[in-house]
């Protein structure tokens, strides 16, 4: 039981597909911090990347239009297939405020959230791998949730910290204005990431 057959596998893959996008993305934001003068370049590729989720986004939509009988209820596949677009969203949108404010280099507490990012997008990646039979791996998959909110607190400690410091620092207004507008997105992106595990986690609970 809720071990799915091989036709109902195909959300499945969809959704470790759009996992798998949400983790590029999270790896372009990395690269953009750890080398802003790439930022040009990076902004096309989160574009094309971001076209690549809503069309995966489109696929799961239209399979769950067409299908009559699904594995999960269809009010969780698309709570699902919204949230790991939606990241991608957010991603996109941190990447184009640095261009478009010009932000320049990024502080190591930025990052560092960064590298958070990436962090919980693996273990994004990997709960979904798990999720198509959720009774057997119900508690691997549970244990990448409990990583990512863990990941996620450490970002809220870098956020606060980060803050401070831009405040105590930095005496340019503009300069306070726009990467405290950049660091309060970073972490919107980390509390996306633990949205997604708290709904994993439901489903979890729901069906194993």
């Amino acid at each position: 039981m809720f071990k799915f057959k091989s036709k109902e596998d195909e959300f499945f893959k969809l959704f470790s597909v759009s996992a798998r996008l949400l983790r590029d993305g999270a790896c372009i934001l990395s690269e953009v911090m750890n080398d802003h003068t790439k930022i040009g370049e990076k902004v096309t590729q989160i574009a094309d990347l971001e076209h690549e989720a809503d069309d995966n986004n489109d696929a799961i939509i239209d399979k769950l239009n067409q299908t009559f009988i699904t594995p999960m209820d269809r009010e969780d596949i698309y709570a699902i297939a919204n949230m790991l677009d939606d990241g991608v969203d957010g991603i996109q949108g941190i990447i184009e405020r640095m261009m478009l404010y010009r932000t320049g280099k990024p502080s190591e507490g930025a990052i560092e959230l960064s590298r958070l990012i990436v962090d919980c997008s693996d273990e994004i990646v990997k709960a979904f791998e798990l999720l198509k039979n959720i009774k057997g791996n119900q508690h691997k998959i549970l244990d990448h949730t409990r990583k990512i909110v863990v990941l996620e607190s450490e970002g809220d400690r870098i956020y606060r910290q980060e803050v401070a410091h831009l405040f105590t620092s930095c005496g340019d207004t503009l300069e306070i204005i726009k990467w405290k507008e950049v660091l309060e997105y970073l972490e919107n992106a980390l509390d996306h990431y633990e949205d997604i595990a708290d709904l994993i986690r439901g489903v979890v609970m729901k069906y194993a």
